[in-house]
């Protein structure tokens, strides 16, 4: 059985031996690639082939991706009783090595842009009270905290700005009509939950700046429920 779709940005290839996948199979399927259609959109080529094997002998499946974009191919596998639970780990998987690799990706640009004395670099206008911010996630005050990290929103919305503009297509697939600002406060809230995960090898503008990827992706993932958090975290900085 040979399945072929090149009617996204991320042409599919499924190939199947010593089993048939139902249309049904084949729908759920596509359904868990709506992270990874949105990752590899910004990339000129984005092939993905798919490989399931059932093993008569082990009734078992196996399956196999291999993800080719532009300068490298990405490959995942993994067995299970059932094919969907393989699949699912499979491009669980594989999201996270494109999410690494389009990591690495930005480090090498960000390094030729140093060189070039055309890096945007997210740093502080003033001086960090990191006390005060360790004290206000403690407390859960996520009101003092914007006020302590507003030291940072005018050269993060820099940054994002010029994030944007590397990324167009992004912007045109947000479902609500959001600014700058909206991803602003979208890093900001990201930064606040996930402040005692943070990395303490690089700078906070560096950590903030990691944030802006993940914080696009998730409103391009669940556009109402992060709008709605967004304008409910503006109206809590307004009391």
């Amino acid at each position: 059985m040979t399945f072929s779709d090149e009617s996204y940005n991320l042409r599919i290839e499924l190939d199947t031996k010593g089993c048939e996948l139902s249309a049904e199979e084949i729908e759920d399927m596509e359904l868990d690639l709506h992270t990874l259609r949105n990752l590899v959109a910004d990339f000129p080529v984005s092939d993905l082939h798919i490989t399931v094997v059932y093993h008569q002998k082990a009734r078992d499946y196996h399956v196999k991706t291999s993800l080719a974009l532009s300068g490298k191919t990405l490959f995942t596998g993994e067995r299970h009783s059932k094919v969907h639970p393989a699949f699912e780990s499979c491009i669980r998987k594989l999201t996270k090595k494109v999410r690494a690799y389009k990591r690495q990706m930005r480090v090498g640009e960000d390094a030729e842009k140093h060189a070039a004395g055309t890096r945007h670099d997210v740093a502080p206008l003033g001086e960090i009270n990191l006390p005060a911010i360790i004290r206000a996630v403690d407390e859960d005050d996520y009101h003092r905290f914007r006020q302590e990290m507003d030291v940072f929103e005018s050269s993060l919305a820099s940054r994002i700005s010029h994030w944007i503009e590397r990324y167009p297509d992004i912007g045109s697939r947000l479902e609500h009509p959001f600014q700058v600002s909206d991803i602003v406060e979208e890093v900001f809230l990201n930064a606040f939950d996930s402040f005692a995960q943070r990395s303490h090898d690089i700078s906070p503008g560096q950590w903030l700046e990691s944030l802006i990827d993940p914080s696009v992706q998730a409103l391009l993932q669940s556009p109402d429920e992060e709008y709605e958090r967004i304008q409910f975290a503006r109206m809590a900085l307004m009391d």
